[in-house]
């Protein structure tokens, strides 16, 4: 059989492309030059136990809403899980829906059967983005914060009265200052790099998050040749960050969204890291390699309209030995 004709060619490249851009506007907010541009959070009010405060740290209080696929949600899975937190905060699930156009509860909550009817409930007539996560406050009926940047600090912070590991501190006074600086930048050039990859819509844009995003790797495979972590040889905030991203790499952001210099599997350290991470007490609980695909692959429709969803890599290679346990002999001679 013969390829179609020049004029359906053509006329299905300019349809595509103008659907294409029409959908990407809607899904990926651009500058004048192509580039992705992430909207600010909307939500960003503390816990604490300041006397002048409405969310005041309680056990049973809190709830998050949270989807497997979301690289910014798992990390308050990530800190939950290596707080021991799970008594203290509770889940509620929610699913991508590209039909839908958003998020849906696994569960129906009170009458709310999407997210975006969460966060009206929060906030009647709220026309704003419905993201995940969330963290709800029960008592109130309202969403505390939804920048998951803040939820984290909360998690580590205030529930330290019910948390099974309350020794653990994710964010020390003392690393502060260099957590913060690794943050800001491998937000823009990972976190953010790889969705700016992914949803350049010029090829400058794209060629410029990605010549950033492995420079950043690059950079901290070197660090991690002689740290175990990347602040040293305890984890912290820092590394959960990193870590959620890393784990969707090789079977998301290699392939769909175009990061394919390298995968973080053929980066020594790296990889070691990744595998380390995972292996932590209650960590790999929260990583599902199968949804995060199926979300990815089958709701990000302008990227992959074909639906099909790739059979690898096999998330058990993750438990193989990694030996970053030794790396702290080197680190301690410097």
């Amino acid at each position: 059989m013969s390829l179609p004709s020049t004029i359906i060619i053509k006329l299905g490249k300019f349809v595509w492309t103008t659907m294409w851009h029409q959908m990407m506007s809607q899904l990926a907010p651009r500058n004048e030059t192509g580039a992705y541009i992430r909207p600010e959070s909307e939500f960003r009010h503390d816990i604490n136990k300041q006397a002048q405060n409405l969310y005041k740290p309680e056990s049973g209080r809190y709830a998050l809403y949270v989807g497997i696929g979301c690289p910014w949600a798992h990390r308050t899975l990530v800190v939950r899980a290596l707080k021991g937190l799970e008594s203290a905060i509770s889940l509620v699930w929610v699913r991508g829906e590209a039909t839908e156009g958003g998020w849906m509860l696994e569960t129906p909550q009170e009458g709310c059967r999407s997210l975006r009817d969460v966060y009206q409930r929060s906030q009647p007539g709220y026309q704003g983005r419905a993201t995940v996560p969330v963290l709800w406050d029960k008592q109130t009926q309202t969403v505390v914060n939804n920048e998951s940047a803040d939820i984290i600090k909360i998690l580590n912070r205030e529930f330290n009265e019910w948390a099974k590991q309350a020794e653990l501190d994710l964010y020390p006074t003392s690393q502060k200052e260099q957590i913060d600086s690794l943050n800001d930048r491998i937000y823009h050039t990972v976190n953010n790099g790889v969705y700016r990859c992914g949803f350049a819509q010029t090829q400058s844009a794209y060629e410029q998050a990605c010549d950033e995003l492995f420079l950043t790797l690059d950079e901290l495979e070197k660090i991690l040749t002689n740290h175990r972590y990347l602040c040293g040889q305890t984890i912290t905030l820092a590394d959960v960050r990193l870590f959620t991203t890393l784990f969707r790499f090789d079977a998301v952001y290699y392939g769909l969204f175009k990061c394919n210099k390298r995968r973080i599997r053929d980066y020594k350290n790296l990889y070691g890291y990744l595998q380390d991470i995972y292996q932590l007490p209650g960590v790999s609980s929260t990583c599902n390699l199968t949804k995060v695909k199926q979300d990815y692959y089958s709701n990000l429709f302008p990227l992959n309209p074909g639906g099909i969803i790739p059979s690898g890599p096999n998330q058990q290679d993750l438990l193989l030995p990694h030996n970053r346990e030794n790396i702290k002999l080197s680190a301690v001679k410097e």
